[in-house]
């Protein structure tokens, strides 16, 4: 013990020195109204110690008062981020609803100049195969379909029924290679079937070498056969060819309607007589 007091004497003694002048400052305090020499020499001394304290107070209250507005932040933030998300949600669902309405708004409108009674159906598959273009749609015979039924949506032909369920069918593509429909050039009438060539085309087959077709050209449909009912359409010409040799010429057709994207079409309920 006593080594420890004599190693330490120096840091002691000047620890007991200081708390006697602290003591006596206080003391002197209560009974002067002004600080004498000693005083002031005190207050010089700890002076510096007390700013430190004090600036160190201060640094450990600003830094826990800004992680806590940090945290609020983030907490504002994350809040604010989900409502984005929330009315984003709404905002597309919104989009879609009003699209949806367009399409069936105009689906509703062929179906008013339809002569034929009809149905109107989604479309919940496809078989994109490389011998088979088909879609599934969503009704079938409890909704009186039966094959061979022709198949349209709003901008145009789409297809035939060739197998029905009970609840869903099949659907021929106009763009199949099985696919024909007879048809005729909206301006010159030039006649012609319209068959599928896989992929989005068509060709209009059959077209005599002298009739007038052109670039630009509308496609309807013809009425023969019965199946289609006259003047629907079928889609642009966009190539024609005329050989040196034959009878008739090449004639490439766009469909009007872009199977890719069709959502929702129209049964006919009429079938070839």
């Amino acid at each position: 013990m006593l080594d420890l007091i004599k190693k330490y004497r120096v840091f002691l003694l000047t620890g007991a020195a200081l708390l006697a002048a602290l003591a006596f400052y206080s003391l002197s305090l209560r009974d002067k109204e002004h600080a004498s020499g000693f005083e002031r020499v005190v207050l010089n001394v700890f002076s510096p110690v007390h700013n430190v304290g004090a600036g160190v107070g201060d640094f450990f209250s600003t830094a826990w008062n800004d992680y806590i507005d940090l945290v609020d932040v983030r907490t504002e933030n994350k809040q604010l981020r989900e409502a984005v998300k929330t009315l984003n949600s709404r905002v597309i669902e919104n989009r879609e609803a009003v699209r949806e309405n367009e399409r069936l708004r105009m689906l509703l409108d062929l179906k008013a100049i339809q002569r034929a009674p009809s149905v109107a159906a989604m479309v919940i598959g496809e078989d994109s195969s490389p011998w088979f273009k088909t879609l599934v749609i969503n009704r079938g015979s409890v909704d009186g379909l039966q094959e061979g039924m022709p198949v349209v949506a709003a901008n145009g032909v789409v297809g035939q029924v060739v197998k029905v369920a009970a609840g869903s069918s099949r659907v021929l593509l106009l763009t199949d290679n099985a696919s024909g429909i007879a048809s005729v050039v909206q301006r010159s009438r030039a006649r012609g079937v319209v068959k599928g060539k896989g992929g989005s085309l068509c060709s209009l087959e059959f077209s005599l070498r002298d009739e007038d077709v052109k670039v630009g050209d509308v496609v309807v449909t013809s009425g023969i056969g019965g199946i289609f009912p006259k003047g629907l359409v079928v889609g642009e010409v966009t190539m024609v060819k005329k050989g040196e040799y034959g009878i008739f010429q090449t004639i490439n057709v766009r469909p009007a309607v872009n199977m890719a994207k069709l959502e929702e079409v129209l049964v006919l309920l009429q079938k070839a007589p």
